[in-house]
């Protein structure tokens, strides 16, 4: 059964002994050795695979070339074997803290990958990145690797789904390096005081504002979780070493609860396992059929099927207006209810075109499908019929829709919403989605196969097929593997595509 502990601030005066902080109660969850459930095992190989999957797409732009060219700044650290970098041959490798950072990078480049969004946001797949890059350097073997996977799933979900982060404008990676610490612990086997060190200072070092996803959105959005990847590996090698973290981390007087967060008479119920629960939380979580922001998910679906329906909807000389009733993140983060005029800029960003519904929906329907490149390119978002469409679009919160975005009930949860499109001739349509087809409850849920598909399409353009079968057999026996084979967990570009990309000079 879950426990929920109760998190409060108290008083410097006030005793709190550690083994009812909830740093320390996360480390118990990270030293439990209950084994993984199989249907969890098949779900982490399936994000294995996305996550490579989205990687493979990323690998040329200017992001991962920065992050990659960082990387192997650096030599390969003591103490093992370092780790591979996502795009380079199997033999080349960097610090795992450095691996962490360039192939975190590279997962998040796209926004494209696993999400999970309770009273907090996440994407639970950054996870992925420092673990494995920790375990090549160690040596450890795909069952200690599947473990820890399941650990970080786990206290990142758990966190999301009691403690929010972005109502104080802090960023959903505060989530993170918690999580990534505690399941490098888990595939360590680690002292659950060792443990409890190191999630103290990857929480201490991970916090920072939500502007990274605020206006003008730029390439750090890529960069911050793989951030928080690196700060937990870093971490963890610090408490290794003896060393301690502010504490209590999250309940202390001056901590990141009472400042940060909801104040000094905050207080949460954080859902952890009881020793010898099974981690199931990855199974949860729901990954992207579509490179956008989660919330345009199903947006993205009503927006084609809408389209595909009725074509004369993708004229905008037919309409008079649309608008989309969602919920208060979906109006308020990537809607017209955030106040951003890029949200409508024909010239912005990609990294802000994909955190903008209104520029989503207005492609989505008139393409009838939506692509990781060519629905984001200067020439398709400038398109003058697309502007003109786009700039009819408007976003308003619906309290119904804002109360299933919350739900912990998972069979109402939903991140859609109702559109009412009005026609130049006072006609309207009416139509609505609650979840996208590929959501587990969805039209079409993902499947084993989806994943492989989407790996496929993604990476066909810079892997050989050689390749993309060796990656495909190895992950999928990913419990089963050696020592040895993990070091082979990563994809290498075909020969050519990384000399093609620019590799920008700096200061290392």
């Amino acid at each position: 059964m879950t426990v929920n502990h109760h998190v409060r601030v108290y008083r410097s005066e006030e005793e709190l002994p550690r083994d009812e902080q909830l740093a320390w109660k996360i480390a118990q969850v990270a030293v439990d050795p209950v084994e993984v459930e199989p249907e969890v095992v098949d779900m982490i190989i399936n994000r294995v695979i996305d996550n490579a999957a989205v990687a493979a797409a990323s690998l040329t732009r200017a992001p991962i070339n920065a992050a990659r060219a960082q990387a192997f700044s650096h030599p390969v650290s003591t103490g093992g074997k370092g780790a591979t970098v996502f795009g380079c041959p199997l033999d080349q490798r960097t610090s795992p803290e450095w691996a962490a950072w360039a192939n975190g990078v590279a997962v998040r480049e796209l926004d494209y990958h696993d999400t999970f969004l309770a009273a907090e946001y996440s994407h639970p797949g950054d996870n992925i990145p420092p673990i494995v890059a920790v375990a090549q350097h160690v040596g450890s073997d795909g069952h200690a690797l599947v473990r820890a996977l399941a650990t970080g799933y786990e206290i990142q979900v758990d966190l999301v789904k009691a403690i929010s982060l972005h109502k104080h404008k802090i960023d959903h990676v505060a989530h993170l390096g918690p999580s990534a610490a505690a399941g490098i612990g888990t595939l360590l086997g680690l002292d659950a005081e060792t443990i409890y060190q190191a999630i103290g200072q990857a929480l201490h070092t991970t916090t920072a504002t939500r502007q990274s996803r605020k206006g003008e959105i730029s390439t750090w959005k890529a960069h911050a979780p793989a951030f928080a990847g690196k700060m937990a590996v870093e971490a963890v090698d610090r408490a290794m070493r003896g060393q301690t973290s502010p504490s209590p981390i999250y309940e202390g007087e001056d901590g990141v609860i009472a400042w940060m967060l909801d104040g000094k008479d905050a207080s949460y119920d954080v859902p952890l396992p009881a020793p010898g629960e099974p981690k199931r939380a990855i199974l949860d979580t729901y990954t992207k059929e579509h490179s956008a922001e989660y919330q345009a998910q199903a947006i993205i679906d009503l927006a084609r099927r809408l389209g595909t329906d009725n074509p004369a909807l993708r004229d905008p000389a037919n309409i008079a207006s649309i608008v989309l009733h969602t919920s208060h993140h979906t109006h308020n983060v990537i809607g017209s209810g955030a106040g951003d005029p890029q949200k409508y800029d024909p010239t912005a960003s990609r990294e802000t075109l994909d955190h903008s519904v209104p520029y989503i929906f207005a492609v989505a329907l008139q393409d009838g499908t939506w692509h990781h490149v060519d629905s984001y390119t200067p020439e398709r978002a400038q398109r003058p019929d697309t502007v003109e469409l786009w700039h009819k679009i408007t976003t308003v919160e619906d309290p119904e829709w804002t109360r299933r975005y919350h739900s912990t009930d998972i069979t109402e949860k939903a991140f859609g919403g109702r559109v009412e499109i009005t026609l130049t001739d006072g006609s309207t349509v009416v139509d609505e989605i609650a979840v996208a087809d590929a959501h587990p409850l969805g039209a079409r849920p993902f499947a084993r196969e989806n994943y492989i598909r989407k790996f496929r399409v993604l990476a066909q353009p810079v892997l050989d097929a050689a390749e993309i079968e060796r990656f495909l057999e190895l992950v999928q026996r990913l419990p089963e593997l050696t020592a040895d084979e993990v070091q082979e967990l990563s994809i290498v570009a075909k020969k050519g595509v990384l000399a093609s990309a620019d590799a920008p000079k700096g200061l290392f």
